[in-house]
């Protein structure tokens, strides 16, 4: 969070809340069952308050009660104790003062100097301005993470603590912040098993991005807050009377769903708040001193349970047997409440229901010997130290791997010899192969799941038993990319690409050289980018290997294209290798008039068509939609809707050209898309066809319609105005007797 010099020291007023605060990490752990080291504690503080002094936030308040609110988090919602305390309360000196980490380790040791010296590293976000800073950054989280859990738990306590004072942020730095904790930070929070921060980071990055879908759904919310307690109330009565026959010692509670995710929900399945039927779930946490015991119990609810209420067979998650990869244990069943709606149950003991807020990171080797649960952990951070041995990603594709693994669900499968395997969800056979080794995956063939020959492209499913099948003819090819799923997978396998390639590329690379040679023309970056471009190669490697391997040839036109000399192509080559400025045989670049990024751009749209922004063609976005603003390479604003895959990655990877937007659009009529489903009967396309082109005046495009056993499909295309003009479409519609649904497609 940006902060400024001031050269008055804090107020009374200010003193007392700092220690009021401070008196609070204290407090909290003091209460908490670390060892007691409050000395160094003390000391961390007031060195701190020292290094800080006169420093202030963007909002006014005193620096220092950042890093006070820090240690609270990472101390009482993460639960880690006196060193990363101490470290939290110090994450801000070195990069922020004059002091440096040999001050640090002078005075509180090399293990706090460690901690701070790693969250000193990765400060300032994960990401740059450019493309190979952010992979570089993000690679020294992953190896600080891998050296040091606690630096990565303490700078999600900072990445929180930022998230909730983020309103004091100009409304461009709030989609980049929101945008990059999104992106990276909620995924690798549910990865460490941080539930309670990640739904936090979610919610609070939908809440800066879509302000009005978030009040919007937090009102509905509230609004049936009483009649939810209700059904709740009818569907445990019967289930509170059973456990306490039992004599158990429990809690039961109903969890509503997260804003975001029910926004999710409504986006995904293109249905209103009043159709989130799974808007809460039932969860019973119960007392059990020996761990031992906690499985037996789980199965006792849950035949309790089931004896009340109708179960649905598809929906039972066995997560004790077989723990998440993030070290969650819980028994979830879904069963027919009172009301007719089916209601998930999730039965933890108390000592699960901590690790599942909480995260087992909190439980690590720091306190206790390690367990299963921090192996778990340590296997994943392995597969993170074996991406980073990839020498040489791309760095958008870098972080695109690692979402792989941080996003993924998972699914469990056996190797014929009863070993465990966890993948994400659509790991394939040869993602299986790559996870066993490396020559395993160059050679497959083919695989056995169940015992039945599938190809090596083959979706496994939680559950199945896969038997890979090689052969020393098979040889990896690139398409393989496409069959996989893991970060692992996709690395090994272009490791082994790039030796099977080196000859080729070699040969390519010499074939070029000497072309320029014998031609006379400059062996430069200009003339390497040039025709990379005219052949369509991502980078130089690809480019060599076409060369040498005779898919491609350098011919006279070639020659014609380096030697011809453009000052407009030529300011450009120059513009994107990073040498702009001009030649002396060169034109002036064109005026363009600068972007304030500070300020909100206005998108002007006229009758005539005039206009100051692109709509993009990813999300398709429309005038009335929360859309942000992306300054292309060129100069020019490009329009994505705040929710699109691609302004995700910009937003992570791109923060500064990132503009806040709002619409002033007179005129215009914009293509926009509908799908629309029901059941079919006589004349319902007529009427559809006539609300649309009489009533509503709109002018239809395109129109597929499709009907299939008495259900039909129709898909749409359309002018409208705006997005509340198709939104209000979309209503009508659904008034249309037999339409079943109508909602806006990408």
């Amino acid at each position: 969070m940006a902060q400024q010099k001031n050269p008055s020291f804090t107020t009374p007023e200010e003193d007392r809340v700092i220690e009021e605060a401070f008196r609070e990490v204290l407090d909290g752990y003091l209460a908490s069952n670390h060892r007691k080291k409050v000395e160094i504690i003390e000391r961390a503080f007031n060195f701190a308050k020292e290094a800080h002094k006169g420093i202030r936030r963007r909002s006014g308040e005193p620096y220092i009660l950042h890093p006070i609110a820090v240690a609270k988090i990472a101390s009482q919602e993460i639960g880690l104790g006196s060193t990363s305390i101490c470290a939290a309360l110090l994450h801000d000196v070195v990069e922020d003062t004059e002091y440096t980490v040999e001050d640090i380790e002078q005075n509180f040791g090399k293990k706090i100097a460690q901690l701070v010296a790693g969250l000193t590293k990765i400060s300032g976000g994960i990401f740059g301005d450019k493309a190979s800073a952010q992979a570089e950054n993000f690679r020294k989280l992953l190896l600080t993470m891998s050296e040091d859990i606690r630096v990565v738990l303490i700078k999600m306590a900072d990445r929180l603590h930022n998230m909730r004072t983020l309103g004091s942020m100009a409304p461009n730095k709030q989609y980049k912040i929101a945008g990059e904790t999104l992106y990276i930070y909620a995924p690798l929070a549910h990865r460490l098993g941080l539930f309670a921060i990640k739904t936090e980071l979610e919610n609070l990055s939908f809440k800066y991005e879509h302000p009005d879908a978030y009040r919007r759904i937090s009102e509905q919310i509230a609004a049936s807050e009483a009649k939810r307690a209700n059904v709740f109330e009818d569907f445990s009565a019967p289930i509170r009377e059973r456990l306490d026959q039992m004599g158990l010692k429990y809690t039961a509670k109903a969890r509503v769903k997260s804003v975001y995710s029910i926004w999710n929900k409504m986006e995904t399945k293109h249905i209103p708040f009043e159709e989130v039927y799974d808007l809460y779930a039932a969860r019973i946490i119960f007392e059990c001193d020996d761990p031992a015991k906690e499985k037996s119990l789980c199965w006792q609810i849950y035949s309790a349970i089931t004896d009340i209420y109708r179960l649905h067979p598809d929906r039972t998650r066995d997560w004790i047997s077989n723990p998440k990869a993030n070290g969650y244990q819980a028994l979830h069943l879904t069963v027919m409440g009172p009301d007719g709606n089916w209601i998930e149950v999730q039965i933890r003991s108390r000592r699960m229901d901590e690790i599942a807020e909480k995260g087992f990171a909190a439980h690590w080797k720091y306190k206790v010997g390690e367990g299963e649960e921090e192996s778990e952990l340590n296997v994943w951070l392995h597969t993170i130290k074996d991406i980073l041995d990839d020498p040489e990603p791309n760095a958008l594709d870098f972080l695109d791997t690692l979402k792989l693994n941080l996003f993924s669900s998972e699914i469990v499968v056996f190797t014929p010899k009863g070993e465990l395997l966890t993948l994400p969800k659509d790991a394939t056979v040869l993602d299986v192969a790559f996870n066993l080794h490396t020559q395993i995956g160059s050679h497959c063939i083919a695989g056995k799941v169940n015992h039945k020959l599938v190809p090596l492209s083959q979706k496994l499913n939680s559950g199945d038993q896969v038997e890979v099948l090689t052969s020393q003819s098979q040889q990896p090819k690139p398409e393989w990319v496409d069959f996989l799923a893991t970060a692992k997978g996709k690395t090994r396998l272009r490791q082994v690409l790039r030796k099977l390639h080196q000859p080729a590329i070699t040969a390519g690379r010499l074939t070029f050289e000497k072309f320029l040679h014998d031609n006379d023309i400059k062996d430069d970056n200009i003339a390497i980018t040039k025709v990379m471009g005219l052949f369509k190669a991502a980078n130089r490697e690809e480019f060599y290997y076409l060369l040498g391997n005779e898919e491609i040839i350098l011919n006279d036109y070639v020659i014609k294209i380096l030697k011809k000399e453009s000052s407009k192509t030529k300011r450009l080559l120059l513009k994107l290798i990073g040498r702009g400025g001009k030649t002396a045989e060169e034109e002036p670049a064109p005026q363009r008039k600068e972007i304030n990024r500070k300020e909100t751009y206005v998108l002007r749209y006229d009758e005539d068509g005039n206009t100051n922004f692109r709509f993009s063609d990813c999300c398709c976005p429309l005038p009335g939609d929360d859309v942000l603003g992306f300054i292309e390479d060129n100069g020019e604003v490009t329009v994505h809707t705040l929710d699109c895959p691609r302004a995700a990655m910009l937003k992570a990877s791109f923060g500064p050209r990132i503009l806040s937007t709002r619409w002033e659009v007179n005129g215009g009529r914009f293509m926009a898309h509908i799908r629309i489903e029901g059941i079919d009967r006589h004349g319902i396309l007529h009427e559809l066809i006539s609300l649309i082109s009489t009533h509503l005046s709109l002018d239809i495009r395109a129109l597929d319609i499709r009907t299939e056993k008495e259900v039909f499909h129709c898909d749409l295309s359309l002018l409208v105005s705006d997005a509340d003009g198709l939104n209000d479409l979309c209503a009508k519609v659904r008034r249309i007797p037999g339409v079943q649904s109508a909602a806006r497609i990408r």
